[in-house]
């Protein structure tokens, strides 16, 4: 009766590893970060602790994108860091993901993908699904997402348009921080609130995928506050027009920056999604 039971315990184990779906996590950084802004946060640890393995880092340059593997190539859930231009306006970020996530479905065929995506690049990451074919996505999660701008981009902007011969003084004691902002103004450019001529204005209209979308909404949600830097509505993707009602949302009251919290939560989600 024991090796009866045994043999049924294991035909069924056998069983379930083979109707286990494979899947891939992408991790997009926002501005001023790269791929390491996940694992100094703690969201890798935390995907790590509970079953997934680091695939990669896709750097991109102007050589064209990179691939440093990880050992976590052959799991079943698996998860890469995209490693982007990050004060570079988005259609050129998106260009470099685009050949990122091309490059993972090729070495992943048949399996379904999932992109998470902070600040500045979960407006890349939905840029990337609207502009391209990338049918193997099936869920965008975006974590303090501008996707109805931020006037902090109008500040900046304004702030770094100051005419000649005013701007040699400024360029003279403003520092790197300024340094900084004038290299980003063509990103900035991108993320201010739409009106008509501007990259989110264009966007948010554009048909969108049918995937499943999840609004991860910094800060207080009352009275639109959400961040510093983003408020809740513009984090929020039901109130982009072409995504009304199709969107998810989890409030989490921390700043615009990734914590430890956002692990968990994206923990939780691919457990739901899968």
């Amino acid at each position: 009766m024991k090796r009866l039971l045994m043999a049924v315990l294991l035909a069924f184990a056998g069983l379930v590893s083979l109707t286990a779906r494979a899947e891939v996590l992408v991790l997009v950084h926002g501005y001023l970060a790269g791929a390491h802004s996940w694992d100094a946060s703690g969201v890798t640890a935390a995907l790590q602790q509970s079953g997934w393995q680091r695939a990669g880092v896709f750097v991109g340059g102007p050589g064209g994108i990179q691939l440093v593997p990880a050992p976590g190539m052959q799991a079943e859930r698996k998860f890469y860091a995209a490693d982007l231009p990050s004060e570079a306006p988005v259609l050129l970020q998106v260009y470099q993901f685009d050949q990122m996530l091309d490059r993972i479905v090729r070495t992943h065929p048949g399996e379904p993908v999932i992109i998470a995506g902070h600040s500045a690049g979960g407006v890349v990451a939905r840029t990337a699904l609207v502009r391209g074919n990338h049918d193997a996505v099936t869920t965008l999660v975006t974590i303090a997402s501008p996707h109805l701008g931020t006037s902090r981009a109008e500040q900046v902007l304004d702030a770094t348009d100051i005419p000649f011969p005013l701007s040699m003084v400024t360029d003279f004691f403003g520092g790197e921080v300024y340094d900084t902002a004038m290299r980003s103004r063509s990103l900035f450019v991108d993320l201010v609130r739409p009106q008509p001529g501007t990259l989110l204005y264009w966007l948010n209209v554009q048909h969108h995928p049918d995937i499943q979308y999840v609004s991860v909404v910094r800060g207080s949600t009352e009275a639109g506050w959400g961040d510093y830097i983003v408020p809740a509505y513009s984090q929020d993707m039901n109130n982009i027009p072409a995504l009304r009602g199709r969107s998810s949302v989890i409030n989490v009251p921390e700043r615009h920056g990734l914590t430890p919290l956002d692990g968990g939560v994206l923990v939780n989600l691919l457990a739901d999604i899968s």
